[in-house]
């Protein structure tokens, strides 16, 4: 059984998740707290296997809660609960920086809003709780994986005219390591899909514009590609590439969603195989389910190259390992490795030489 631990000061929001989690096989609702430091005193004992965390409390707030939480549970899975509101996303982010593991958007009106939230919440609690009861291996830091027999003659590396990104769960601290680590010339754009609600990718766009060289934009219909840009497909819609006055622009829309997903990753993917052929540099990083890989078989068929996160960096592996498993990664790598081989690549396409190491870079 997957033991939740609800932390919510709301008695009607405490209901609701217990009745939408109880009849679920293989879930328990072992105990429920109404303020942070009631938590708090309660986990130890209780130990449970995910925590269901509310981000807006009246004597501690989620980040402040999460923050005292690592000290003693460094790894125990901690969802972050949320309104669809802008203060509530900042927060929700915010406390994923101080090591929550993933977020969930409450609930808003809407006739079937609350079914879907209930098949997101519990496939999120049997993932995370099923990752802790059975703990990943950590085997290699980086693995290369053969795609096929090496061709007769040596190809010529093709330049590449863009990165893109997917992820999912962790995905936006991974962001953030990997953005780290770029600088502002790059001289291709890149695209973004990180599993989010509305309002969320708005935030989580300007959060990577503040802590890197790369200027990150939530994505609208329509919008001119720059290099050296980023751009993240919004909550609720798909992105694509097209053409507009002879300039690259963004094109969203609400087409079904794929792996429950919109944005989906495979739907960007399969965009920019058409649109680039050979000239992508995709990698997956952390996120729970498959999507990604049909789209990265995609590119991998139009000549482009996919990297894939290590497992052991991971905060759940599912999404990189669904691309290794299908011998699809060019490369495996360490997430701290990341920034460094997208830069790299992208310079040498390009005939341009090695980024110098800032003062004080190893």
């Amino acid at each position: 059984m997957i033991k939740v631990f609800i932390v919510d000061d709301s008695v009607v929001v405490r209901r609701m998740l217990v009745s939408l989690l109880e009849t679920e096989p293989g879930i328990e609702i072992v105990g429920w707290a109404g303020s942070g430091m009631s938590a708090l005193q309660k986990l130890t004992l209780l130990d449970p296997d995910v925590v269901l965390l509310d981000v807006m409390m009246p004597d501690m707030d989620g980040i402040k809660t999460v923050r005292r939480m690592r000290l003693t549970h460094p790894t125990m899975p901690v969802i972050m609960c949320s309104s669809l509101t802008e203060s509530g996303a900042d927060t929700t982010l915010r406390a994923l920086a101080a090591g929550a593991t993933d977020h969930l958007a409450k609930p808003g009106p809407g006739d079937n809003s609350l079914e879907i939230f209930r098949t997101e919440l519990i496939g999120k609690v049997l993932t995370l709780g099923n990752a802790r009861q059975k703990p990943k291996s950590h085997d290699s830091v980086e693995v290369d994986v053969t795609l096929m027999p090496p061709p007769l003659a040596p190809r010529a590396v093709s330049q590449i005219q863009c990165i893109a990104i997917g992820c999912s769960t962790g995905g936006p601290n991974a962001l953030a390591t990997v953005f780290a680590g770029l600088p502002g010339d790059l001289p291709v754009p890149i695209f973004i899909v990180q599993h989010m609600p509305k309002v969320f990718t708005k935030i989580l766009a300007d959060r990577l514009t503040a802590s890197s060289a790369v200027k990150v934009s939530e994505a609208t219909h329509g919008m001119p590609v720059q290099p050296g840009q980023g751009y993240i497909a919004p909550g609720d819609f798909h992105m694509r590439l097209g053409r507009a006055s002879g300039q690259i622009v963004t094109l969203l829309n609400q087409e079904e969603p794929e792996h429950s997903c919109r944005p989906a990753v495979d739907v960007l993917f399969r965009s920019l195989a058409r649109f680039y052929r050979d000239g992508v540099l995709a990698c997956v990083l952390t996120g729970m389910g498959k999507d990604g890989a049909s789209g990265a078989g995609d590119l991998v068929r139009a000549g482009s190259k996919v990297l894939a996160q290590s497992a052991e960096t991971c905060v759940i592996p599912s999404m990189p390992g669904a691309i290794v498993d299908a011998r699809l990664a060019d490369k495996v790598l360490h997430l701290d490795g990341m920034a460094d081989e997208l830069v790299g690549r992208v310079r040498r396409s390009h005939g341009l030489l090695p980024r110098p190491r800032a003062q004080g870079e190893n």
